[in-house]
């Protein structure tokens, strides 16, 4: 079986991602699609699971929560939660290798944005992850990116250009504006229901 690894954050998951992931699957790049939610981004520096409960930032339990309330609405689509029982940070070639050995019977696929391929040269064996896995792109607004410019394991993921980001999900949470259509319902209930992104001042 391909199993389409999705890693983020997803701080919070937001309408763009589960396109993101339905997409993938509905192209049959992969087989099923695994929302591996990352405790510590190697990039982004504090770990996420560091900031304070019931407000300002969530934790690694209610971003898990929230990316299981969108991927039990799309067929093919899970939720792990693989990458909490790793050492941090969260290398994705770690990360990959691990699942490989624990599920050799299991094929691993790769799928990031085009802003990611564009600085795939900071990543941690960057060049054995082109050699070792498939690598599937998804488009971002700002990164063209040429076929003809790809290494044999990469390919492109025809999907739309969604315009959502979590930083805008936070921001707006954070001022006391609706999030409604940005987020899926669930996530928007769960997010004002436990206070999350906003601080004491509002």
């Amino acid at each position: 079986m391909r199993i389409g690894i999705y890693g983020g954050s997803f701080n919070p998951i937001h309408i763009g991602h589960a396109i993101i992931a339905r997409c993938a699957v509905e192209s049959g790049a992969v087989d099923v699609l695994w929302l591996m939610v990352s405790p510590q981004n190697p990039l982004k520096g504090t770990p996420l699971s560091a900031t304070p409960k019931g407000g300002f930032l969530p934790g690694d339990v209610e971003r898990l929560r929230m990316a299981e309330m969108v991927s039990r609405r799309i067929k093919g689509v899970e939720t792990s939660a693989f990458e909490f029982g790793l050492p941090r940070p969260s290398y994705t070639i770690a990360t990959l290798d691990a699942l490989r050995e624990k599920f050799p019977e299991h094929e691993f696929v790769l799928l990031i944005g085009a802003d990611n391929w564009a600085v795939f040269e900071r990543w941690r064996d960057h060049e054995r992850l082109q050699t070792e896995y498939d690598i599937l792109i998804y488009p971002r607004r700002g990164y063209d990116i040429s076929l003809a410019s790809l290494p044999p394991r990469v390919t492109l993921l025809e999907a739309p250009i969604i315009e959502v980001s979590s930083t805008m999900v936070r921001e707006r949470a954070a001022a006391g504006l609706s999030i409604d259509f940005l987020v899926p319902d669930e996530v928007a209930n769960y997010i004002i229901r436990n206070n999350l992104y906003r601080n004491s001042s509002n």
